[in-house]
């Protein structure tokens, strides 16, 4: 007796909302399913190491970096290589990446496993980063470079002017204080919950003991970034 192939069981109603939301369909939707399979859910179930989404992101982290440093390569002429360095990092940062995967609700359609799932995994910038590249990578392979091109420009080479700031919020907002020579800037940590394994810090940017931002992650680093991003906003506005 034959024994069975396994085979991906595919939600083929989330696939399809997932297709609609990113503009294309997928041929291999296999593909699609293993972008979206983060490696606790496959470890949970003991699959094999190519049927989560990592390889994918590898893939789709080198497709990334291609259209990323063509796009500003043609589009910013005039910049020097440091200048098209650090504008291709704040493009292409784990913060971007999660906020580019928000707009198209990424989150809700990564199979987890229930740890991370109960933990918040669906909203934290590593997973949906991860995830966002994994899809870049199985758009490659299902449609060719053209179509992924398509894709990172539409959802990663966009508002540029604001994601300049996702690479280095604190040191870009320092700059901006120290040349209005208004004030100084201190961070407070607000809050710290969760498990020891997946804790979440609240931390407030205050300028001269004035609230400017706050900003949640899973670090202090991070949240200290995404505090000092939420003042930028703020006084971008403002101004």
């Amino acid at each position: 007796m034959k024994k069975s192939k396994k085979v991906f069981v595919i939600d083929m109603k989330d696939i399809e909302e997932f297709e609609d939301r990113i503009g294309y369909a997928f041929h291999n939707k296999r593909l699609l399913q293993n972008a979206l399979t983060h490696s606790s859910f496959a470890n949970e179930r003991h699959w094999t190491y190519n049927r989560n989404n990592e390889r994918l992101e590898f893939l789709g982290d080198a497709v990334l970096e291609l259209v990323s440093s063509d796009f500003i390569f043609h589009e910013h002429s005039g910049d020097m290589e440091g200048e098209m360095t650090k504008l291709r990092a704040s493009l292409v940062c784990e913060r971007s990446l999660a906020d580019s995967a928000r707009q198209i609700g990424l989150g809700r359609f990564i199979r987890l496993g229930k740890g991370e799932a109960a933990t918040g995994g669906r909203e934290r910038d590593s997973i949906l980063s991860d995830a966002f590249e994994a899809v870049i990578g199985a758009m490659y392979l299902d449609g060719g470079l053209e179509m992924a091109k398509s894709f990172v420009k539409r959802f990663v080479l966009s508002d540029i002017e604001n994601k300049k700031l996702f690479y280095d919020s604190k040191t870009v907002l320092q700059e901006m204080i120290q040349a209005r020579g208004t004030g100084s800037i201190c961070y407070k940590l607000v809050s710290e919950t969760g498990p020891d394994h997946a804790k979440v810090f609240e931390v407030n940017c205050l300028l001269d003991g004035t609230c400017l931002g706050t900003g949640m992650g899973h670090s202090k680093k991070t949240a200290e970034q995404n505090a000092a991003y939420e003042a930028l906003c703020k006084l971008k506005n403002n101004k």
